[in-house]
């Protein structure tokens, strides 16, 4: 039976204009058809941290400038979003495929997935969205919009929002008929539509899910054999951008703890990548993980090229 992959890919891999981003997904799907060419079946999550940001952010201003345009809610811009980037990424997925002589059919699945309404996180917003700005600038929006700017890795300030961990993933069912079928399926988008289940109802969430963990979570409820997390660069590193900086090749998940109460990870870039690898490898016996350059992708599942994350 072909093992099964969950990719995460992540959403400043894609670009923030529609060019911009039809050229990038070009570049990312290259050695994802390469892994269905190799007898990989595939399922992608990919992140939107800057797409619906953007997205949220020109309704806002949109509204500006007319009282009548009304708000555009996260769930809204995330679903915007998946449709959007769905579009680009199986587009481009098809083309590729064909191109080296496979029949294999594409589908996007505008995906919601549940969180708990008690979640402490709604109390603490974390995640990045939108683009980065200067210190000044974010000082300024904050003011003007009473939105949350923080710090982002060194990189500049971004507006945070809620990120609850998912529970689960109100479309599985049909996300795993269609991998058994052999499709390729992009789901739970920028880590998916966050919704409640309050009184059999589902409920949206002002929120944003972490691709990653809603990746994680994918790979454990459709079997996935490896979740391999896709990302700027080609291995874990220790003491990230320092003199002393070491890449490692090989995590167990105990080693992996460790280093995230010494702080090794940035909590917005490399920290919930750790969290959902650790995660997933834990939810099974054999189950392992992989955290790689997008370019190395191939390499990293058939030949060792990326940090393997595992239990011993």
């Amino acid at each position: 039976m072909a093992r099964k992959i969950v990719v995460a890919l992540g959403g400043n891999a894609l670009g923030l204009t529609p060019d911009d981003q039809k050229a990038a997904v070009q570049r990312a799907v290259e050695p994802l058809v390469e892994l269905v060419r190799d007898g990989y079946r595939l399922a992608i999550v990919h992140g939107n941290g800057p797409q619906v940001g953007l997205i949220h952010l020109a309704f806002e201003q949109a509204r500006q400038s007319d009282p009548h345009i009304p708000a555009m809610p996260f769930a809204e811009s995330t679903a915007m979003s998946q449709g959007y980037i769905g579009y680009h990424l199986q587009s481009a997925l098809k083309n590729a495929l064909h191109a080296v002589g496979l029949a294999n059919n594409v589908s996007t699945v505008v995906t919601q997935v549940v969180v708990d309404p008690a979640d402490p996180a709604f109390a603490r917003p974390t995640k990045p969205v939108g683009l980065f700005y200067s210190q000044e600038e974010a000082h300024q929006l904050a003011d003007a919009s009473g939105h949350v700017f923080v710090e982002d890795a060194g990189r500049g300030y971004r507006r945070v929002v809620p990120s609850p961990e998912p529970v689960d993933i109100v479309e599985k069912g049909a996300i795993q008929r269609l991998m058994k079928l052999g499709d390729l399926v992009i789901a739970c988008g920028g880590g998916g539509i966050p919704v409640s289940r309050e009184d059999e109802q589902l409920i949206s969430q002002e929120a944003v899910i972490d691709k990653d963990k809603a990746a994680a979570l994918l790979a454990e409820l459709t079997s996935a054999d490896l979740l391999l997390i896709l990302t700027a660069v080609p291995y874990v590193a220790l003491h990230y951008g320092q003199p002393n900086q070491i890449w490692v090749d090989r995590l167990t998940t105990r080693e992996a703890r460790l280093y995230i109460e010494q702080g090794q990870f940035a909590a917005g870039s490399m920290l919930p990548k750790i969290e959902a690898a650790i995660e997933f490898v834990e939810s099974r016996p054999g189950r392992e993980a992989i955290i790689a350059s997008l370019e190395n992708a191939f390499d990293a599942v058939t030949a060792g090229k990326g940090t393997l994350i595992f239990t011993p």
